[in-house]
């Protein structure tokens, strides 16, 4: 199927929810990681090498998330759309296994997470081991 005009402006990398874990990376003093580690399968959003420790921030709509975003579906062209979400969501465990069976920790935090700053920097400073 061809590809949408509308589906061309949709970025893959620093995307708003991108942008705003690396504020709150940087406001919460972490500093020293790496953006769309090549290194890595799936390129994860941010990763601390010395820290062995990894970060994917997630569309709620695009990786199936259980929030109402990730939950609508469009009704329109379900044949391509309910696959193509459905692979999204296996990829995404395949690189987390592979990531964790390579020794590095992953956090995956959400698009309708980092909405509450507060929270998402506890659950850094956990993630982070301090």
């Amino acid at each position: 199927m061809a590809e949408r005009p509308h589906m061309r402006k949709v970025k893959s990398k620093n995307t708003a929810p991108e942008l705003r874990l690396r504020r709150i990376l940087l406001e919460s003093g972490y500093r020293g990681y790496r953006v769309h580690y090549e290194k890595l399968q799936g390129k994860p959003d941010v990763v601390f090498t010395k820290r062995r420790k990894v970060i994917f921030v997630h569309g709620c709509f695009w990786h199936g998330h259980s929030c109402r975003a990730g939950r609508n579906t469009p009704k329109s062209n379900q044949g391509y759309w309910e696959p193509k979400l459905l692979r999204n969501k296996e990829r995404d465990k395949m690189r987390r296994r592979s990531i964790r069976n390579d020794g590095w920790e992953v956090l995956t935090l959400w698009e309708c997470q980092l909405k509450d700053v507060d929270q998402v920097a506890r659950r850094l400073a956990k993630f982070m081991g301090e």
